[in-house]
């Protein structure tokens, strides 16, 4: 089944706010298995919502709207979602119970206006708002449905998930999702390696994500059951876990890069140190976001100047002036001294031109270097990133992670053949 979103707001258009709830509920339809062809953001006004509403329906079964509930008269998606569906409003009395204790409860004067969002179509489900007052309401007709949730996430998240959820969930059987996380292929190359799949999947179906440095493929099943669509989504599990191999970090939607990177150090009890120079501590703080991490995690040094890279890692003036602080010698010297003065087994190092000055012909803007010392084994890697300043940082310590991870596995491997 097709979904299209619309969200309702002149201050959506203008960027006052964030449409964070347009990316939440594209993420939580695709869980559901729901394709999302068409969004849209318009303003608070009936002509405009009407005929991007009636366009909707003409092309998708489920049109969620979300905003537009409030009190007042510029909130007009009910009203406007009831003519389109040639319905009549009515005083819904449950609704307009509770947002009469919702007034009492918290001591607030009640104006009259309020009973406006105790108003529902005919035929129409009401769905309750624990965290505020305008109720969500579902309608349905001629083989379509409309959903009108309230446009702050607070009340919006929970009813979604609450109430809508298993709604959509009951009409497609029970659906469920498996996420295989890989890093070190991009996203144009693992779709090829899995393209023959995609081109005959039915149920279960792949959905490929590009992140930071990662593709994410979440395989989505529809069953009578859980356990019939768990069934379905193993095997496809399976299979990509049998294409790219070492490059899968996790099939658990909730492990991130740096968690799988730290279970890694933990595992093996590998004490871990970075040393910093574009990335001023952000390969730090990745890591010691990840719970656990102080039973390995040593130090981190940010060496931003020649100075410091000289005084703190021992880094001989003349390789610096040789070389240029951004190379792949002085990347080396670094993730070695750290690793020496730390007493590490593992240390990674970043140095880098993030820009947006600083570049040259030989060294542009985006010139990064990242090594990684697996006890003393050193590989380092030369990248060319592009993206304002914060991009290529950000994509610097994601791909220090990769690189962390590799390494060690790499390590692994080796000592396990040469014991053989």
């Amino acid at each position: 089944m097709t979904v299209e979103l619309i969200s309702v707001g002149t201050e959506l258009l203008l960027g006052n706010i964030v449409n964070t709830n347009a990316a939440y509920l594209s993420e939580k339809c695709a869980d559901l298995g729901l394709s999302c062809f068409y969004q849209s953001v318009v303003g608070d006004n009936e002509e405009r919502l009407a005929a991007v509403l009636k366009t909707a329906l003409e092309r998708s079964d489920i049109v969620i709207l979300s905003g537009g509930l409030g009190p007042t008269e510029d909130d007009l998606t009910k009203e406007v979602a009831a003519k389109v569906m040639g319905r009549q409003l009515f005083m819904h009395e449950p609704s307009k119970k509770r947002i009469e204790e919702y007034f009492t409860s918290r001591n607030l004067e009640l104006t009259e206006n309020n009973w406006k969002q105790a108003m529902i179509p005919e035929g129409a489900i009401a769905v309750d708002n624990e965290n505020g007052t305008a109720p969500g309401v579902i309608i349905e007709g001629e083989g379509k449905k409309v959903i009108l949730l309230p446009g702050p996430p607070n009340e919006m998240i929970p009813m979604f998930e609450g109430g809508i959820m298993p709604y959509l969930a009951g009409d497609e059987g029970t659906i469920y999702s498996q996420t295989v996380k890989i890093c070190g292929v991009g996203e144009s190359k693992a779709e090829t390696m899995i393209k023959d799949i995609i081109d005959s999947q039915d149920n279960p179906t792949i959905a490929t994500y590009a992140k930071n440095c990662e593709v994410h493929l979440r395989v989505t099943a529809k069953a009578a059951d859980e356990k019939e669509a768990k069934k379905l989504v193993k095997p496809v599990v399976k299979e990509l876990k049998n294409r790219f191999g070492p490059y899968v970090y996790t099939t658990n939607a909730d492990i991130t890069l740096e968690k799988a990177v730290a279970d890694l150090l933990i595992a093996n009890k590998l004490t871990v140190s970075t040393v910093e120079s574009c990335t001023g501590g952000m390969l730090a703080a990745r890591l010691i976001n990840v719970p656990g991490i102080s039973d390995v995690y040593k130090s981190g040094y940010i060496t931003y100047s020649n100075k410091a890279k000289r005084k703190i890692l021992g880094i001989k003036k003349g390789l610096l002036e040789k070389k240029g602080a951004v190379s792949e010698e002085v990347a080396r010297e670094m993730a070695k001294g750290a690793a020496l003065i730390s007493k590490a087994e593992v240390a990674v190092s970043v140095t880098g031109i993030a820009g947006p000055d600083g570049g040259t012909e030989e060294k542009p803007v985006g010139l990064v270097y990242i090594a990684c010392n697996v006890c003393g084994k050193i590989k380092v890697r030369k990248y060319n990133f592009r993206g304002n300043r914060a991009k290529i940082r950000e994509t610097s310590v994601s791909s220090a992670l990769i690189l962390m991870r590799q390494c060690i596995l790499e390590y692994y491997s080796e000592v396990a053949f040469d014991r053989k």
